[in-house]
């Protein structure tokens, strides 16, 4: 595979991302959702997981590693430290994938908990770690 120069396509895919994150993160100045505003925040979380894993991909692909899936990509990261706590990716990974796929209101009360409290905190760690790469 051809690297473009300088990392251009890892550097876009974070502008997506970057605008995405900022669309999760003003929604969290919501306390106590409505079930629509919590349906909102849910799909927020999971633009913003695919495009954190195809950033990673695209920052993976720059640095010479081959990766085709989430999983894969999300163990490459962790494995050269683009990303710490490599379980609870999968756990957001999981997560991401079940509720792209079904709706349950108790299920997405406890999922939107979870995006709050562990899964953000992950997507903003990222965030400023490649903030830091592009400076």
């Amino acid at each position: 595979m051809t690297q473009e120069p300088s990392g251009i396509r890892w550097k876009q895919r974070y502008q997506n991302y970057k605008r995405a994150f900022y669309l999760l993160s003003t929604a969290f100045d919501i306390k106590e959702p409505t079930e629509i505003e919590r349906a909102g925040i849910i799909h927020f979380f999971e633009m913003s997981f695919e495009l954190v894993w195809k950033l990673m991909k695209d920052y993976l692909d720059y640095e010479g590693y081959a990766t085709k899936t989430p999983r894969e990509t999300i163990k490459q990261a962790f494995q050269i430290e683009l990303i710490t706590n490599g379980q609870y990716w999968l756990y957001a990974l999981t997560d991401r994938n079940m509720t792209v796929h079904t709706y349950d209101e108790n299920k997405a009360k406890e999922v939107e908990q979870k995006i709050r409290n562990r899964y953000f905190p992950l997507l903003k760690k990222l965030n400023d770690h490649i903030q830091s790469k592009i400076n």
